[in-house]
């Protein structure tokens, strides 16, 4: 028997690979990276939306606070959207979302 012929034979038992088995492999690593950007990426960012929200929400008259641009003042009043400040001598008006930190919680007794 020749080499060929042993060859030929050889082939004959050989399968060919299954198309959907070849697909899993990409898809399952297209779900692996998703689930990695889901906790790397979104779930810290909400987290932190969160506890903003908490933050302005427990914004109170005579807090002290910083504003994202670093103002620093103590909050005058509170309306819907904006917050009024004293800083020194000025007086500002800005918007709730621009508050970042309390620096100090205003007393019990002056709210």
């Amino acid at each position: 028997m020749s080499i060929i012929a042993l060859s030929s034979l050889l082939a004959v038992g050989e399968t060919q690979p299954d198309p959907k088995a070849q697909l899993m492999g990409p898809v399952g690593m297209f779900v692996i990276m998703g689930l990695m950007f889901y906790f790397a990426l979104w779930r810290p960012q909400q987290k932190k939306a969160k506890e903003h929200a908490a933050l302005l929400q427990a914004l109170k008259k005579g807090d002290e606070v910083v504003t994202s641009s670093g103002i620093c003042g103590v909050i005058v009043s509170i309306k819907e959207k904006t917050v009024c400040l004293r800083s020194e001598d000025a007086k500002l008006e800005v918007l709730k979302s621009a508050v970042t930190d309390v620096v100090k919680r205003s007393e019990a007794g002056q709210a």
